[in-house]
């Protein structure tokens, strides 16, 4: 099993066997996000935005075998649930990320899988 990391930064998967690095593959998976919508409030201090609408997933590879694909959250939320082969890492308050001082996320001790 190989990995292929369609996010534009690294992923370190932390393992009890040490970190592995999965460095940018150079292509980005992506949901297509359509404009929202802007309203100005009367009582509000800045303008409200509607939420997003989002399409298809761009830039995701057919499954190949022996390849697992890495990719943000929000493209895993839109992958259909047969696609075992797509992952995002695992970054909730319960996922046991590894942060640091400042709160950013260094590594990953597990995946979320689109449907397994």
């Amino acid at each position: 099993m190989f990995f292929v990391n369609l996010t534009p930064h690294p992923i370190t998967l932390r393992t009890p066997d040490g970190d592995i690095t999965v460095a940018p593959s150079g292509q980005v998976a992506r949901v297509a996000q359509y404009p929202s919508g802007v309203m100005y409030l009367s009582d509000f201090p800045v303008p409200v935005v509607t939420a997003p609408r989002f399409g298809a997933i761009e830039g995701l590879p057919e499954p190949e075998g022996g390849c697992a694909y890495i990719v943000s959250g929000l493209v895993l939320a839109h992958v259909p649930a047969d696609r075992g082969d797509v992952f995002a890492p695992a970054t909730g308050p319960n996922d046991g990320a590894i942060r640091d001082p400042k709160g950013h996320i260094i590594a990953v001790t597990r995946l979320v899988a689109a449907g397994l």
